[in-house]
């Protein structure tokens, strides 16, 4: 594979030609015990990921959405600070890399120096073999680095971190610890959990940790004040459109090309940032005439903005505009 970009494409092409000859039924077993993990209590005193079977279960099963998620969250926390370009990079529990993809695509003129965190030797292996694969330089430069992601971590200053679908492993304790750290050692950290209520829940005390860190937020938030959803009454997060390859439907037992990865996130930096006046919150809805978008806006609130024909070009922007995208759009 002679590769200069590490597309979606790409990553699944590496994928499938490290996974080969895995046994389907042995890797959707590994993916049940997985979704059983991912959705139910994980422990947290052992790696979720034990042997070759697993990462690569893994891989098939996770890696693609979350590299669409990360990929999401660093075009909002691009579009915030459009001149700001990071030198390192440290992923902490990256696993098999997914967010260090994410990271190369997204500064592709000019990556940064990937460092990816783990405590699970097989998944940093694994990783190491689709970087490799890849045929993009920035990849195969990462530094694969085993460590325990607990209290006593401690990490390099560095202009970027990511911590991407981790939090839930780990304990309260950990967890606060984790995102201290990245908040002492980082220009910028972003966060993305899955997206559902106790996933926002998590990236709501981070952010709130991020906050008191002196940090401000970037994205996806119009402002860093409160969160303006009533808690238990709803929750914040977007979707990220995921193609799957032939093996990607296999080992998850779907049949449809596609399907939408659920994710909230945080991005908070300690430099100049400018956030989306406001932010599209749920999926527009689309009538005869007009649009309703759904917002949370810089006034510190969440409003209903009906878009009508009157409204000229910015209806036209309204029915082209996508849940999680800043509104207005830039050239409006």
């Amino acid at each position: 594979m002679n590769a200069t970009l590490p597309t979606a494409d790409v990553l699944r092409s590496a994928l499938a030609a490290l996974l080969d000859g895995l046994p389907p039924t042995q890797a959707a077993q590994a993916v049940d015990r997985l979704i059983a993990n991912y959705r139910g209590t994980t422990p947290t005193d052992a790696p979720v990921l034990r042997d070759r079977s697993d990462v690569a279960a893994y891989a098939a099963y996770r890696m693609p959405a979350t590299f669409e998620a990360v990929r999401s969250a660093l075009v909002a926390l691009r579009a915030a600070a459009p001149e700001w370009t990071p030198s390192t990079h440290t992923d902490i529990g990256g696993g098999t890399g997914a967010a260090s993809w994410a990271v190369a695509e997204a500064w592709e003129e000019d990556a940064p120096r990937t460092t990816v965190l783990d405590w699970a030797e097989p998944a940093l292996a694994l990783g190491r073999e689709l970087a490799v694969a890849s045929g993009v330089p920035a990849l195969r430069a990462v530094a694969w680095q085993r460590s325990r992601i607990s209290a006593a971590l401690r990490i390099e200053s560095t202009d970027l971190v990511t911590v991407s679908y981790v939090l839930k492993e780990l304990t309260d304790k950990d967890r606060a610890a984790v995102v201290t750290e990245a908040a002492r050692a980082a220009q910028a950290v972003v966060i993305v959990e899955p997206g559902t209520p106790d996933g926002y829940a998590r990236v709501i005390e981070a952010r709130d940790r991020l906050i008191e860190a002196g940090l401000t937020v970037a994205a996806p938030c119009p402002h860093s004040a409160a969160c303006p959803i009533e808690p238990g009454t709803d929750w914040c997060h977007f979707a990220a459109r995921v193609s799957r390859s032939s093996l990607h439907r296999q080992v998850k037992g779907g049949s449809l090309p596609y399907e939408d990865e659920k994710f909230s996130y945080v991005a908070a930096v300690r430099f100049p940032a400018v956030p989306a006046p406001a932010r599209v919150t749920r999926k527009p809805q689309i009538r005869k005439g007009l649009v309703l978008l759904d917002l949370c806006t810089d006034a510190e609130e969440l409003r209903r903005e009906t878009v009508t024909k009157r409204h000229g070009g910015l209806y036209k922007a309204a029915r082209d505009v996508a849940w999680g995208d800043d509104w207005p759009p830039h050239d409006q």
